[in-house]
């Protein structure tokens, strides 16, 4: 009869405990995480697999610019290689501009004006003169079928697998957008238009081994997910504008004056910024205009895309970027004169070099020839090479958004996430790595008016009801969620998991291994969840369950302080509770009346049996406080039952 009224007894115990608190520890400990076993393509240590391939374009890309219709004219010549195990019947493009029509789904999606991704103003797209393949030495022209954002083209014969090719050319125009939801677009300044032209040729979708063809459509806030390969491009324009591009310009000595180009030198060799085309030279520029238009040609290799931008406004200046092993880089700015001002655009090219040196010393290499910046209506947006930022910008503003845009170098053009599914991946590693960036320029200049420090947004909001999980799809999360779920939260789980959980050796180790392991590759989630397990030596389940597949809270509280045999120096018992989903490591700071504090790290696995955790404290005296998370770190929901004072 004792040991059933125990068990009764005990029953009603645990009963009361769980009514208290929303925890369950085998839902958070569960064993059953990886949906699938590592095999021959991706392995179960998060290393690309030994059969591992991925397709390649390479793009042969030949435009004109109208500044009179606003126009892009091009043709280009895509070489599409199939190394996947399949035979192709049919491919799919990218055909980003179509957003801009009246009747896209982009359009109709974000019908009410929601800023950055609605359009005000519509065109008709991509309109198609000719769609031709070769292959296998014959040439055709195929069947194609589009559909709002995309195109699907059906072939006469398939692309063998492993190393079958063929070649897709096309010759296309479309009417620049004034504002494309924050992407491209036309800025009007007081020495003429600056057009910043992206997503401005047919892109091959990606094929790969986890979702086969990736045709999600473009709606606007989702970005991209593409193909690695070489470029060359070459850009006609009105012979007073100048051009930068994506990559390596070929043919400088064509496109500059003899002044120009002798500064344009000069800059690719100086540690400070040179003008190479001032604003003087901006007020010459009709009167010395050339009858001709002139042909930019532009060049990189291994990049996933390009952009550029043309204007007669443009200030040109440059610098040298230092790379590893004596290598160097070129820091290049274009902006018009209204942004020269008190810490302004005249400052972009020392941050521009800031920013690519820190990364390439702390990261990877850069691996482009050059770094442009470019000052306009698009208030931040990268490419490879080269990134848009905004035409009113200074200060800690323009450090932040430059910063921003080339830490866009890494995540994803370097190691190529899909972007269009997992914002996370993209834009909350970016701002992670951006906060080690801003501590470093100039010795910490802009790190008070960082936008991606410690955030002043509230606990409530970014682990509220109503925030989305950050395993959703770009376009799926509400436009107001956008900033915490893609870039703030993201950012400060990977500092969670840094200085809370692994600790910043173990880290870092693993986080530089997962850029080396899939730099200029297509890695998932799962690819990053075995990486950093399998390189810090640390089972991470619980912890990806908390923060990208769930939005729990996390709620820990300390309910008691007891002592053995009712004396202090016989040591203590302090009872801690986890109220909420989330768990954590808990940090412990015990105060004793006589002037004794100890600091207690414990980790994650005192959660593991229960919501309930009882600390043994080898006290000497009446302890006075005890406090969770003293330095208030972890992302606590009520702070208020952290703390337990003595009465």
């Amino acid at each position: 009869m004792k040991r059933i009224g125990l068990v009764i007894l005990l029953f009603f115990s645990i009963a009361n405990i769980a009514a208290q608190s929303n925890y369950n520890p085998k839902e958070a400990f569960s064993q059953d995480f990886y949906p699938f076993p590592g095999n021959e393509y991706r392995s179960a240590g998060g290393e690309p697999g030994p059969r591992y391939w991925q397709n390649r374009a390479d793009y042969m890309i030949n435009c004109s610019l109208d500044t009179i219709l606003h126009e892009v004219k091009g043709n280009v010549d895509i070489a599409y290689i199939n190394n996947s195990p399949d035979n192709l019947k049919f491919v799919w493009l990218q055909l980003d501009q179509n957003i801009y029509k009246k009747d896209s789904r982009g359009a109709i999606t974000n019908s009410v004006a929601r800023a950055r991704i609605s359009n005000e103003t519509f065109t008709d797209g991509l309109v198609f003169s000719s769609v031709s393949i070769e292959h296998n030495g014959k040439k055709y022209f195929p069947k194609y079928i589009v559909t709002d954002t995309r195109m699907q083209i059906w072939l006469q014969e398939a692309i063998k697998p492993s190393g079958g090719k063929i070649k897709i050319l096309i010759s296309y125009s479309f009417k620049v957008p004034v504002f494309g939801t924050d992407r491209m677009g036309q800025q009007k300044t007081r020495n003429g238009n600056i057009y910043e032209i992206a997503q401005w040729y047919p892109r091959m979708c990606v094929y790969d081994d986890v979702q086969g063809w990736n045709v999600l459509p473009y709606l606007g806030q989702g970005e991209f997910y593409l193909e690695y390969g070489d470029f060359e491009f070459w850009v006609k324009a009105p012979g007073n504008m100048i051009v930068v591009g994506s990559g390596e310009l070929l043919n400088p000595a064509e496109c500059f004056s003899q002044n120009e180009l002798a500064k344009y030198n000069a800059a690719k060799n100086s540690e400070t910024t040179v003008i190479i085309r001032s604003v003087e030279d901006v007020k010459k520029s009709d009167a010395l205009q050339k009858k001709q238009p002139i042909t930019w040609k532009f060049k990189i290799q291994n990049a996933r895309d390009v952009a550029w931008a043309a204007s007669k406004a443009f200030v040109l200046d440059g610098a040298k970027i230092n790379l590893a092993g004596g290598k160097k880089g070129l820091a290049l700015s274009a902006y018009p004169e209204e942004s020269i001002r008190k810490n302004g655009w005249q400052r972009s090219t020392e941050m521009v070099k800031g920013a690519i040196e820190f990364y390439s010393n702390t990261y990877f290499q850069y691996p482009y020839p050059a770094a442009v910046n470019v000052d306009g209506i698009v208030g931040g947006m990268e490419y490879p090479g080269i990134v848009f930022c905004g035409y009113a910008d200074a200060g800690g503003g323009l450090w932040n958004v430059t910063n921003h845009e080339f830490g866009h170098t890494w995540f994803p053009m370097i190691v190529g996430s899909n972007e269009r599914r997992d914002a996370w991946m993209d834009e909350g590693f970016n701002s992670f790595i951006n906060d080690f960036a801003t501590k470093s320029f100039n010795n910490g200049e802009f790190k008070d008016a960082s936008f991606f420090m410690e955030s002043m947004l509230t606990t409530k909001w970014e682990f509220g009801d109503k925030m989305d999980m950050l395993n959703t799809a770009a376009d799926v999360l509400q436009v107001e969620n956008l900033g915490v779920a893609a870039y703030y939260k993201p950012a400060k789980m990977l500092r969670m998991l840094r200085n809370v959980v692994l600790g910043t050796e173990r880290f870092d180790a693993a986080f530089k291994e997962y850029i080396r392991r899939w730099a200029y590759k297509h890695p998932t989630p799962w690819d990053f969840f075995r990486t950093m397990e399998n390189v810090a030596g640390e089972d991470l389940a619980w912890f990806w369950r908390g923060w990208i597949f769930n939005n729990w809270k996390l709620e820990q509280a300390v309910t008691n302080v007891s002592y053995n045999t009712g004396l202090p120096i016989n040591g203590a018992i302090v009872t801690l509770e986890n109220r909420e989903k989330m768990v954590m490591p808990v940090e412990v700071q015990i105060k004793e009346k006589n002037g004794n504090q100890q600091l207690l790290n414990l980790p994650a696995e005192i959660w593991q049996r229960s919501n309930e955790y009882r600390l043994k404290v080898n006290s000497t005296s009446e302890i006075s406080e005890v406090i969770i998370d003293p330095d208030k770190k972890l992302p606590e929901w009520d702070r208020t039952n952290n703390v337990w004072r003595a009465k």
